[in-house]
Parts: C-alpha cells; sequence; structure tokens
C-alpha cells in the first residue's frame, strides 16, 4: 500500500499543475494590463487555435465560482472557505474587484461586514473560462471511453467529498449533482 500512495501522491501532484485546469503565464507573455486576474492562453493543444487571448487566474476563478455557487460572502466566509489568511484573499478579491468582476454590496441580512458578489461582467468571464477548460479537458480525454470518463468523473467526486468531510468544508453543489454522486 505504501508504494501505490507514493504514486498516488505523485500523480496528485501532477494533476495540481495541469495547465489545462489552472492555466499559468508563461515568461515572455504578458497579461492583460487593465485586468490583473487574468493570464495569457497557454495553447494547451499546440496546433488547435485557443479559447480567448486571455484566461482568469487560478484564485479568480476558484473566488468567482465559489462565490456563483454560493452567492454573496464577505472576505472572511471566503477565507474560512478557502481556509486562507484574510489578507490573502483580500488581495485576491482586490484584483476582482478592480477588474469589475465583483462588487461589494451592503449584507442582505442586515449584517455590518459588506459582501462580495460576481458582476454580470464576472459571470460572463467566469462562464467562458469554464468554458475553454471543459474544451480543453474534452480534448484531453477524447481517446477515452465513455464508461472511463464517468469512472473517472465518480472516483474523483468520491475523492474530493472525504477531502471536504475530513476538513468540515463542502463546497457547494447543485441538488441534482449531490443527488448524482455516491457518498
Amino acid at each position: 500500500m505504501d508504494r501505490r500512495l507514493e504514486r498516488l501522491e505523485r500523480e496528485l501532484m501532477l494533476v495540481a499543475r495541469c495547465s489545462v485546469l489552472t492555466p499559468r503565464e508563461r515568461k515572455g507573455q504578458a497579461t492583460d494590463a487593465q485586468d490583473p486576474t487574468t493570464r495569457p492562453d497557454t495553447g494547451t493543444t499546440p496546433g488547435v487555435e485557443s479559447c480567448t487571448p486571455t484566461r482568469l487566474d487560478r484564485s479568480g476563478y476558484l473566488l468567482l465560482s465559489r462565490l456563483d455557487a454560493e452567492g454573496a460572502m464577505t472576505i472572511g466566509q471566503l477565507a474560512d472557505a478557502f481556509q486562507l489568511d484574510v489578507s490573502t484573499v483580500n488581495r485576491q478579491t482586490g484584483a476582482l474587484l478592480r477588474s469589475g468582476l465583483v462588487e461589494r454590496i451592503p449584507d442582505p441580512d442586515g449584517g455590518l461586514a459588506r459582501k462580495l458578489r460576481v458582476t454580470p461582467r464576472g459571470a460572463d468571464r467566469m462562464a467562458a473560462e469554464r468554458t475553454c477548460r471543459q474544451t480543453d479537458l474534452s480534448r484531453l480525454l477524447e481517446s477515452w471511453t465513455p464508461e472511463d470518463v464517468a469512472r473517472f468523473e465518480d472516483v474523483l467526486t468520491r475523492f474530493n467529498r472525504e477531502v471536504e468531510r475530513q476538513e468540515g468544508r463542502a463546497w457547494p453543489r447543485e441538488p441534482d449533482e449531490a443527488a448524482h454522486s455516491p457518498e
């Protein structure tokens, strides 16, 4: 089992660096100066036209996805959700605010802290990024059978749910998505 865990740990590390899922800036490529949350498209498939000239960076995509799934949240709530320092989330959300992808609103429940919510521009950017990621993932898995893709999805969902259970921080899911996945 130790050797299997060594290989599994290595494969998870390699997934984390996967540019299909987390596009990164390459040396010598400039980002959109007006939008610090973007990175150049890394051209994940040589010879295939890229999705968009710029891509949301990892933190921007994760924050927008969480706000989209859960609704307006304070910086403190986001920091708790991601287990990050408030200062880190403040810096990351500051970039989203400056680029007009999120906005500050009064707490709808009457609390003192202002909340952040996704703007229409942010929703459009997130949808475009999600489409790019799904397109890149489709290219990556094009030689897989539908059964292999379904099995991979089921096992990965099970893994993520176990991580969430152990950490006590579930990612919000659609009701049909929660019912579909085995616990």
